[in-house]
């Protein structure tokens, strides 16, 4: 996918089309795109949040873990715990 199709992507996910914000969910975690993962995840997506917590898990990026628990995340806190363990 090109970037010009990936933005297009964007563009259809931020004006609420559900095909388009699972499509941009899968493209962005494949991409590891832990910025537009957020957006979503802010915006109430809960499949971009547990994206981000399995990215953040993958990369073994503690920071974000740390992050996404703090913002309320219970994966999060619970992959914290098993890696600080």
């Amino acid at each position: 996918m090109s970037e010009s199709e990936y933005s297009a992507l964007q563009d259809r996910a931020a004006s609420g089309e559900a095909d388009a914000v699972g499509e941009l969910i899968e493209l962005a975690a494949e991409r590891e795109d832990f910025e537009v993962l957020r957006r979503l995840a802010a915006n109430g997506s809960r499949d971009a949040m547990d994206q981000l917590v399995e990215l953040a898990a993958e990369k073994g990026d503690v920071e974000e873990l740390r992050r996404l628990a703090a913002s309320g995340s219970r994966d999060a806190a619970d992959v914290l715990t098993e890696l600080e363990s």
